[in-house]
């Protein structure tokens, strides 16, 4: 028996791959939006090389670039998303996109005795939500900076992007 082709099935049909040949599309330019964050950042310093560990001590290291530069991207996510750093290393959060973003510690995800960190300046995360985004906004262009002067793992994320995933990850080591 022959199958009937109605308008639906030849719309349902036409759908589907348009569907899938936009979804391929798109990821293509999420690929390309990344690079060319990457080749925004002119710091010409070596901390921008961005290898992968993975042979250092257990997994819990695997995956965290070396490097001392994190990008803040239109793609709404800090690139890399974890890094790992020697303790006393300056790290600089470089806004690589057209839009504002933040660098925000959760306050309870950072090492005990550690010195909180966010744009702005602030003493606790609450005060940074509580300004944001009149102070404590990196604009396109601008740079933050902060030493991590203690041993563990510290999170943090983008007070208006969070929603978005926009969070990261310093590992000092």
């Amino acid at each position: 028996m022959a199958q009937k082709h109605t308008r639906r099935t030849v719309l349902q049909r036409i759908g589907a791959t348009g569907f899938a040949a936009t979804t391929l599309a798109l990821a293509g330019c999420s690929s390309q939006a990344s690079s060319d964050g990457e080749s925004g950042s002119e710091s010409g310093s070596g901390g921008t090389e961005t290898t992968e560990e993975s042979s250092s001590g257990g997994g819990e290291s695997s995956g965290a670039a070396q490097t001392d530069t994190v990008g803040m991207t239109e793609n709404l996510g800090f690139d890399p998303k974890v890094i790992e750093v020697p303790v006393g290393t300056t790290v600089t959060f470089d806004n690589t996109s057209s839009i504002g973003h933040s660098v925000t510690a959760y306050e309870d995800k950072i090492p005990d005795g550690a010195t909180y960190f966010a744009t702005g300046g602030f003493d606790s995360e609450q005060a940074a939500i509580d300004a944001y985004p009149e102070e404590g906004n990196l604009e396109a262009g601008e740079t933050y900076e902060h030493t991590f002067e203690t041993k563990g793992t510290y999170e943090y994320y983008c007070i208006p992007h969070e929603m978005n995933g926009m969070v990261g990850t310093v590992k000092v080591v």
